[in-house]
């Protein structure tokens, strides 16, 4: 049903690899680069145009990336000049502001807005109803689940935006809001419900409102099923990531 080559506008300069579907009233705009075995379902909207281009005559539409092996579920909206890595899953009603620089293998759940100008690594989840800031960096391996926010404007309204940074495997857990400006080392979690604003160390266990750092996370007692201290979660939990299979610490020796 999704299929039928109803209503499909490709505009000029449009690489489409080998095996992509593109479903029904899908409009792909100029410059869009889509990778091999990437499947676009109905109603989606790739290389919409930038601001300027309603105003400018002599307007081009910067390069968009999708790299292969990708699902963008219907009804997304994709800017022009962003780059997605290989493997890159949506939900529904997504949308991705320009310039963001995506990394391989990363979920953007249904109803999450990217607000463009950011950096998101590899293996990247972002649940449902995510929002992410403009000037955001996101490490590898981060876990955002569903209503949190990444703020970027410590003065509203202003133009003097400053990102949130979120280091590798931290995990930052539903409804929290990352005040401008905040940097979360590696290997955390931040509790539910939280406000974070300030710098926190790498292996913190982060809570509250205002947010503190409780301790260390990896002395935290989160056990699991198993009986074992949780975190690091990494070697607790492998679905879907490079480790699986074989465990995280022999998927670091040969990783680097």
């Amino acid at each position: 049903m999704k299929f039928n080559r109803k209503n499909i506008i490709i505009g000029k300069n449009v690489k489409i690899g080998k095996n992509v579907k593109i479903g029904d009233n899908t409009t792909i705009y100029d410059n869009v680069n889509i990778g091999d075995n990437t499947i676009i379902c109905n109603n989606c909207i790739l290389g919409e145009p930038l601001n300027n281009y309603y105003t400018d005559s002599n307007y081009i539409n910067p390069v968009l990336t999708i790299g292969a092996n990708s699902l963008i579920r219907s009804h997304n909206i994709f800017y022009a000049g962003s780059t997605f890595g290989n493997n890159l899953q949506t939900g529904h009603n997504v949308t991705i502001r320009e310039y963001t620089q995506c990394g391989n293998n990363c979920l953007i759940g249904t109803h999450s807005d990217i607000q463009g100008y950011c950096q998101i690594g590899n293996y990247v989840r972002l649940h449902s109803y995510v929002i992410i800031g403009q000037k955001s960096k996101i490490g590898n391996f981060v876990f955002i689940y569903p209503f949190v926010v990444l703020t970027n404007d410590p003065t509203p309204p202003s133009d003097d935006l400053q990102g949130v940074t979120i280091g590798n495997f931290t995990q930052v857990a539903a409804s929290t809001v990352l005040l401008p400006g905040s940097v979360i080392g590696e290997n955390c979690l931040v509790s539910a419900n939280s406000t974070v604003g300030g710098n926190f160390p790498n292996d913190s266990f982060i809570s509250g409102s205002p947010a503190k750092e409780v301790g260390k996370l990896s002395k935290m007692p989160f056990f699991n099923s198993k009986g074992k201290r949780h975190y690091p979660w990494q070697k607790n939990f492998e679905k879907g990531m490079p480790w699986q299979g074989m465990g995280f610490e022999e998927w670091l020796k040969k990783a680097f």
